[in-house]
């Protein structure tokens, strides 16, 4: 058996090609929407991440403000940044790039951004929302592997799905939104003595834990869904994830690769949050 690739940049595409259709209906109505997206510092990786966003939204026709602020700027200068472009009405998502700088409280950061604009999906308003099962912003990179697990055809309903990972950002409303799919789920994480008692049964495993080869091929069920969230540098410098793709995939049943799996869809659900913001906007 050789796992059948999903394709993330595939159906980003098409998640593109409807939010630029959406887009423009709003326009034509006087509302483009708008990303604001703030970066503080000069971090490599961050400046590449927040590039390909503005890049985004402007592909997909929506209005895109860059914000580039030094690493010496003090949270408070931020949280005005922040109570600014809340009250802004051309913008309809807020997005403060992380990591910060450590004189700079994220968690603060996060929280000042007014819930209605949260397009990352991680202020505790939105996570209570996931939690309760109530309308909000999902995390973008969770909600992305939600639908390429639908891509599958795999119907989570009564399926025991494992999630590696707990962090706020994705293991943890990873495990939500697999649990309001009707899925078992089983959280795994670095407390966890032996990971492959519970891969073993999983009909899907979602690896999030950024560390290459946490998932091997010994571990999987044979015909498993693996969506690997992992992005790390092998030996040879190259892009690879949390799972030892070449290994797993002759076990498993569809595989994300990486590059070209869960990272464009992150990207892709943070145009369809601005683009629903944006959409609430218009009804109120």
């Amino acid at each position: 058996m050789t796992a059948q690739l999903i394709d993330g940049n595939a159906l980003a595409a098409s998640i593109r090609v409807d939010v630029a259709a959406r887009a423009a209906q709003l326009t034509a109505r006087g509302l483009r929407p708008g990303l604001a997206v703030v970066l503080v510092g000069d971090d490599p990786a961050s400046a590449v991440y927040v590039r390909h966003k503005v890049k985004d939204c402007e592909a997909a026709g929506l209005h895109s403000v860059l914000e580039r602020h030094p690493a010496s700027m003090s949270e408070a200068d931020l949280l005005a940044r922040v109570q600014a472009l809340n009250a802004d009405a051309s913008i309809h998502g807020v997005l403060v790039q992380m990591p910060l700088p450590r004189h700079i409280d994220p968690h603060r950061i996060i929280e000042a951004i007014a819930p209605h604009k949260d397009v990352d999906g991680f202020h505790v308003a939105n996570a209570g929302a996931l939690m309760t099962g109530q309308p909000g912003f999902r995390a973008c990179t969770p909600y992305g592997c939600m639908r390429l697990i639908e891509t599958t055809g795999v119907a989570l309903r009564g399926r025991h799905a494992v999630v590696i990972g707990r962090s706020n950002t994705v293991g943890k409303p990873m495990a939500l939104m697999l649990l309001q799919a009707n899925a078992t789920v089983t959280v795994c994480h670095s407390g966890t003595p032996d990971l492959s008692v519970h891969t073993r049964g999983a009909d899907v495993v979602v690896v999030a834990v950024g560390r290459r080869d946490t998932l091997r091929a010994d571990m999987i069920k044979p015909g498993a869904v693996i969506i690997d969230v992992g992005m790390n540098r092998n030996d040879a410098g190259k892009l690879c994830g949390d799972v030892d793709f070449e290994a797993v995939r002759q076990v498993a049943g569809w595989i994300t690769p990486v590059p070209g799996g869960v990272g464009p869809m992150t990207r892709a659900m943070l145009l369809v949050n601005t683009l629903e913001a944006a959409e609430r906007a218009a009804s109120r």
